[in-house]
């Protein structure tokens, strides 16, 4: 891959705005501690970064070797930074590149460019400012040739590949070199295209079930809980598709009858949806440290660099960070597209179980290397997509009606419990506006009152 810091020459001429005007957002050392009547809220008010668990805030101190106040510091930052990345995207369309977190605090946003001419309008809002030479649409255009070309070929000594945003690059590994080489080869692409990184991890199934807790399938295999959810009024929750397949009975952490699977997709995905008897009851809590419980807000994506925390029923609570979003992951069983690679350990019967960065959803464990003794890696599948695949409805702690649609509303229109992607764009009264931070829709976020993730055109 070319190196950053240079601007891309090659393919068709790429359109270039003279100017990018945007609207300053505040920054996370200026925002309010609370609004003031009639103030529209900062993006980590919208989003509860400002008002953490403490179960979240100790177990940031624990993995990420924290004080409390930078780890209270750290989610506002979280928070703040995923707003301006959006408008950052939204603003350089094809040019944009990929965002990134980094320092202890979360404290640096990095956005790249493959136009020089974008830098002042990067560094207006905030952000660092890259410019390199691939951009985001064009490396994963190439991590889509080694995805489609996986169907024929015997990934089992090349078992991870995805786009390494801060590189600027598409990252390939292997057992060997030589594997990763043929690879490539075999998917049609330059060796230049792909970085080969050779390892001996293999990632595999943390097989055996809560937000955390236990539960069994069939009277055998345990896995864990991921997030409540609804659907048409049934209660249920999210876990891994590796868990069970549709039609599975489960028993729950007590071994009392649960419910069923209902759906389930693996391999391709590692999705799946319980929904539970009437003894069971949907709630937004995960599994703290100790039994204590977090409860999550909603589902807006965190950026690369990001904290992150996962409960498990075979491990419990622990943190990391997001590494790259959209892996694909060959395990024995199959391969797994657009996964997130997070630097939290897991073990067996950690799977199903879920990740919350702050107060928002993120994903259900998929699988990983390592263990929670020497410390690996772990893969979850990201949450929205289980719930726009499925149709569900997360469970959160401000669950709120959303208004009635009117007559004669735009075919546009926001909806409520629709996963909505970065770009989207949404009438409401009349207005239009566009989506800054992949999320799913709640009943209290509606966009004209929710710039943290909305941007009015």
């Amino acid at each position: 891959m070319a190196h950053r810091h240079t601007v891309a020459r090659h393919g068709a001429a790429l359109t270039v705005l003279g100017a990018l005007v945007l609207a300053a957002i505040p920054t996370a050392e200026a925002a309010d501690p609370e609004p003031s009547a009639g103030s529209v809220a900062t993006a980590a008010q919208t989003l509860g970064a400002d008002k953490p668990s403490q179960q979240v805030l100790l177990a940031l101190q624990r993995d990420l070797r924290l004080t409390s106040t930078q780890a209270r510091e750290r989610l506002v930052n979280e928070a703040e930074a995923g707003t301006r990345a959006g408008r950052l995207r939204n603003a350089l369309g094809e040019r944009f590149a990929g965002a990134w977190l980094r320092g202890p605090v979360a404290g640096e946003l990095t956005v790249a460019t493959t136009s020089a001419e974008d830098v002042p309008a990067i560094e207006a809002e905030g952000a660092k400012a890259v410019v390199v030479t691939n951009t985001l649409a064009a490396l994963r255009a190439v991590k889509a040739r080694l995805d489609s070309t996986d169907i024929l070929y015997d990934t089992e000594r090349t078992p991870l590949w995805y786009v390494d945003v801060p590189g600027n690059r598409v990252v390939l590994e292997a057992a060997d070199q030589a594997s990763g080489a043929a690879f490539v080869l075999a998917a049609g692409l330059r060796p230049e295209q792909v970085a080969i990184r050779v390892t001996e991890d293999r990632p595999r199934l943390f097989e055996n079930i809560t937000g955390g807790e236990a539960f069994y399938i069939d009277g055998a295999a345990r896995c864990s809980v991921g997030f409540s959810v609804t659907k048409d009024q049934q209660q249920g929750f999210v876990t891994a598709g590796h868990c069970g397949k549709a039609g599975a009975k489960t028993t729950g952490f007590n071994q009392a009858d649960q419910g069923t699977f209902q759906a389930s997709t693996f391999p391709g995905k590692d999705m799946a949806h319980v929904v539970v008897n009437a003894n069971w009851t949907a709630t937004p809590d995960v599994k703290g440290q100790g039994e204590q419980k977090v409860q999550v807000a909603g589902s807006v994506e965190a950026l690369v660099g990001a904290s992150v925390c996962r409960s498990g029923s075979t491990t419990g609570w622990h943190c990391g960070t997001v590494e790259q979003h959209e892996v694909s992951v060959s395990y024995a069983e199959g391969t797994v597209d657009g996964l997130t690679r997070t630097t939290v350990c897991a073990e067996p019967g950690d799977s199903g179980g879920p990740y919350v960065a702050g107060v928002q959803a993120q994903g259900v464990t998929s699988g990983g290397s390592g263990n929670c003794t020497d410390g690996g890696t772990t893969f979850y599948q990201p949450v929205n997509q289980i719930l726009g695949d499925f149709g569900l409805t997360l469970t959160t702690a401000s669950q709120q009606a959303a208004p009635a649609p009117q007559d004669g509303a735009a075919a546009d229109a926001w909806k409520s419990g629709r996963v909505y992607e970065v770009g989207a764009t949404v009438t409401v009264a009349g207005v239009r506006y566009q989506c800054l931070q992949r999320h799913q829709a709640q009943g209290a976020w509606a966009p004209d009152t929710t710039p943290a993730l909305w941007q009015r055109l």
